[in-house]
């Protein structure tokens, strides 16, 4: 979960509990009033229902309680807060529903009298508490912004970070601020410029290194045809293609960890037949090939045709009987070879001159090149070994189709 999806968590978790508490707040208060209310009035009614007759004593105690006469209400927003019978009439405490504005209704025989009280604001302070609860919870969504807005270049540098990673060098982050995201943004360009150039040197060390290599093996190999002793002849041959074999596989090695991947959308068919062209194969009747659900892959091409070729190469080399069985079945591609079950760990095969038996042909680098293009894609690359088969998975972990 990223950083602002955690963060709209956590304030509408606050935001929730803020406006429970407020309604709770609101409740307990409300109810508090109203028995503030009830006790403060009820003397008053019941002095009221007491001297009714008393016009003059009836005025005084308008005047002394604040009341105003009022003729009607509007009784479908009424609730009662108290109510009592007696042998000539009633009399009753009202107030408005979400509201402090209280009513004194007398019933005296057949006569009806209703007052509004007029301090009803003075019983509590049930409105500054609900302005203050309105406050903090308008406090906290200018704090929820300003967070998200502080932490927004944060969503620049994880893409710009992204893409860098991706093979593109020149990428840097464009934030000027003088905080700790400003100082992040600054030590990655610098990190960037670093590594860019030295992986551009590195490159080229690379390249001058290929060449220099490959020169005297060509020279080598010229020279080789002039040697009359064939036994001597073939011997050289091969240590100088052995030579050949090393140091392109060391330069493809190398390259993995500075190349940017050339991305593109194909079916696991064509995978399979690119990957079977790059390979030397003089009896086609030693590979079995089963599709049983072809899907979309998004990936270089040229690259994972390397390490679908090098695990076949392997499966080839090691089985004891043919054919070697290529599956393709949904997201999965399985290349299976008869064989003798791994005498180690299969992440011991993964380092580079690191192989099964020592008087095979090869340098041990196959696997660890298949391990390297693997891991660039985010693929997943399984060993198994079931019924006498040795089983190399290559696990696609998205279906495009």
């Amino acid at each position: 979960m990223s950083i602002f999806k955690k963060l709209i968590f956590l304030f509408t978790i606050s935001f929730s509990l803020m406006a429970v508490i407020g309604l709770w707040i609101d409740n307990i208060n409300a109810k508090r009033v109203d028995n503030f209310a009830k006790d403060k009035y009820l003397k008053v009614i019941d002095d009221i229902f007491r001297n009714i007759e008393n016009k003059n004593y009836i005025d005084s105690l308008i005047l002394k309680n604040n009341l105003e006469k009022v003729e009607n209400l509007d009784k479908n927003n009424l609730e009662i807060i108290y109510f009592q019978e007696s042998t000539f009439g009633e009399i009753s405490i009202l107030k408005y529903k979400s509201s402090n504005i209280y009513f004194l209704k007398i019933k005296y025989l057949d006569e009806e009298y209703l007052f509004k009280t007029l301090d009803e604001e003075s019983l509590s302070d049930k409105t500054i508490l609900n302005i203050l609860v309105f406050l903090d919870i308008f406090v906290l969504l200018l704090i929820f912004l300003f967070i998200i807005k502080l932490l927004s270049p944060l969503k620049t540098i994880t893409k710009q970070i992204k893409t860098f990673a991706n093979g593109n060098l020149s990428t840097r982050i464009d934030i000027n601020s003088n905080d700790e995201i400003g100082t992040l943004a600054n030590n990655f360009n610098s990190m960037a410029s670093s590594l860019e150039n030295s992986i551009k040197t590195r490159e080229e060390l690379l390249r001058d290194i290929g060449h220099e290599l490959r020169t005297p093996i060509a020279k080598g190999k010229f020279a080789i045809e002039k040697i009359d002793d064939f036994s001597q002849k073939e011997l050289l041959k091969k240590i100088f293609y052995d030579l050949e074999s090393l140091t392109n596989e060391l330069i493809e090695l190398e390259k993995l960890n500075i190349t940017k991947l050339n991305l593109s959308t194909f079916s696991a068919e064509t995978l399979i037949l690119e990957s079977l062209g790059k390979l030397y194969l003089e009896d086609e009747s030693k590979i079995e090939i089963e599709i049983s659900e072809d899907f979309k892959i998004e990936a270089d091409l040229d690259y994972l045709s390397i390490a679908i070729k090098n695990l076949i190469d392997n499966a080839l080399k090691y089985a004891v009987t043919f054919p070697i069985i290529i599956k393709v079945d949904k997201n999965e591609i399985s290349i299976l070879n008869k064989g003798d079950k791994l005498s180690k760990e299969f992440e011991y095969y993964l380092k580079p001159f690191t192989q099964e038996l020592s008087q095979r042909d090869g340098f041990g680098l196959g696997l660890s090149i298949v391990k390297k293009i693997v891991d660039r894609h985010n693929f997943n690359l399984i060993y198994s070994y079931e019924n006498g088969f040795n089983c190399f998975k290559l696990e696609i972990l998205y279906n495009l189709a």
